[in-house]
């Protein structure tokens, strides 16, 4: 399962999101904040600054926005590249306004880190990097080069050399651990987010599926008794027919296609029946129909039991689309890894049903364990992996379906790797991945029905 085939964005297309109008409200915001630290730092404590300079930077941001406000509409989504060359712009702009105040004397030279922060939360990876290393080399030499700050009668105000050298320091530091920070909660929501909406995509097929074969199975039984008029009418109309060959002929048509209206309906609505009338399964029949798609890919899939000696009749459990394609993603995946055989194990006792997938591969990564069921996790795969499986894009996301749909029906979920003592008594080198799906019992096997309660009236025929 790619992103492609789920429809996900990656990280440039994201990019794509964020709409001129908020980065101009954003940039007006700033050019507020410029002119009242300029009129403040002038009149209030008297400094003598550059004001030709310094009102000429703050008037290139105004007159950027307002090109851009006439000249785009204001739902234009940014680009990549346009939102990049945005943020670059206000890190040049304000870069250039702390050289004329300051440099890292002027304790607003923090701000500094407003861009790149903007870049690591919405920008790729690649725009990041550009623009933390841009601001790293502004604010070196603004550590070297600035105008600086003098007031009306005094020295020139300016920090010991150490503290300038701690400020540096510190902002250095800043760019990276925050770009870092800001960017990694940002693709966990992003990653957690698309993986959510997969599995709301994964869960609505499959209770489409369900309801389509309600449909069906529903269409089957109210169309059953005028067909079954239809065909008796006709059979009366063959006898009555005998000295009209032709009328014959088209009576005997009318039941041959009621006959194929009828098997039509008997083929489609088998597996709708199961839906509409079935809301319980075995467990063993439910674990069957999640294991049937995979059967064929070469691969040995094997059902067992290890019923409770007190119990040993296999439960009847809810047939639920989350708990059927749950198991169908951990089968799958199973399958993909496995050199040979797949073994799905039921148990159940009074307390608990498990079903445990397990196959003879190379087992779960062990640094990777501790991290299974996390979506869209991914890791560089080898060149003998390629080879091996090459039409296998692992990303975790399956997984994590089947993880969040098993645990909404109740269970939880384990994986470990195999070893040669786990299921002793039962062939097979069961060394590879262990997925072990417990319920509560309560959870999923529905209360036994009072004995002696029907299914209802008999629709009555219609003749």
């Amino acid at each position: 399962m790619s992103e492609e085939d789920l429809g996900l964005l990656d990280e440039d297309q994201r990019g794509n999101f964020i709409r001129l109008r908020t980065m101009i409200v954003l940039r007006w915001v700033a050019i507020g904040g410029q002119l009242i630290a300029i009129s403040v730092a002038r009149q209030l404590y008297g400094l003598q600054l550059e004001l030709g300079l310094c009102y000429l930077a703050v008037g290139v941001s105004v007159a950027g926005n307002l090109v851009a406000m006439f000249v785009f509409p204001e739902n234009k989504r940014l680009s990549e590249t346009e939102n990049t060359l945005m943020v670059m712009f206000d890190l040049l702009q304000l870069s250039f306004l702390l050289f004329l105040t300051g440099g890292l004397n002027n304790p607003f030279s923090m701000l500094v880190l407003a861009p790149v922060t903007v870049s690591a939360t919405v920008l790729s990876l690649r725009s990041t990097i550009l623009l933390n290393a841009t601001a790293f080399v502004l604010v070196t030499l603004m550590a070297f080069m600035h105008i600086p700050l003098r007031p009306a009668d005094g020295p020139v105000l300016e920090l010991p050399q150490i503290f300038i050298f701690g400020e540096w320091v510190a902002i250095s530091i800043a760019l990276v651990f925050i770009s870092v920070y800001a960017r990694r909660v940002t693709t966990e929501m992003n990653a957690m987010s698309d993986a959510l909406i997969a599995t709301q995509m994964a869960l609505g097929r499959a209770q489409k599926l369900n309801d389509l074969g309600g449909v069906v199975a529903a269409a089957a039984h109210e169309l059953g008794t005028p067909l079954a008029t239809i065909k008796l009418t006709s059979a009366e109309l063959i006898e009555d027919l005998d000295d009209r060959p032709d009328s014959q002929e088209d009576a005997r048509l009318i039941r041959d296609q009621a006959d194929r209206c009828r098997d039509i309906l008997r083929s489609m609505g088998r597996a709708g029946k199961d839906d509409l009338h079935m809301r319980q399964a075995p467990l063993t029949e439910v674990i069957r129909e999640a294991a049937e798609p995979h059967e064929d890919r070469g691969k040995t899939i094997g059902i067992e039991t290890r019923p409770d000696p007190q119990d040993p009749a296999v439960p009847q459990i809810l047939r639920r689309p989350e708990i059927i394609h749950g198991l169908r993603n951990l089968i799958q995946n199973a399958v993909d890894f496995a050199s040979s055989e797949v073994w799905v194990e039921a148990l159940w006792d009074g307390d608990n049903v498990t079903v445990r997938i397990l196959d003879d591969g190379a087992g779960f990564p062990s640094h990777l364990i501790g991290r299974l069921g996390d979506p869209l996790m991914r890791r560089r795969r080898s060149d003998a992996d390629r080879r091996a499986r090459p039409e296998y894009e692992g990303m975790g996301l399956g997984l994590f379906i089947a993880k969040t749909l098993l645990e909404r029906s109740g269970a939880e979920l384990s994986f470990a790797n195999g070893s040669a003592s786990v299921s002793e008594g039962s062939s097979g080198a069961r060394t590879g991945a262990i997925v072990e799906v417990v319920w509560p019992r309560d959870s999923i096997v529905p209360p036994a029905s009072p004995i002696g309660i029907g299914i209802g009236e008999n629709r009555p025929f219609d003749a």
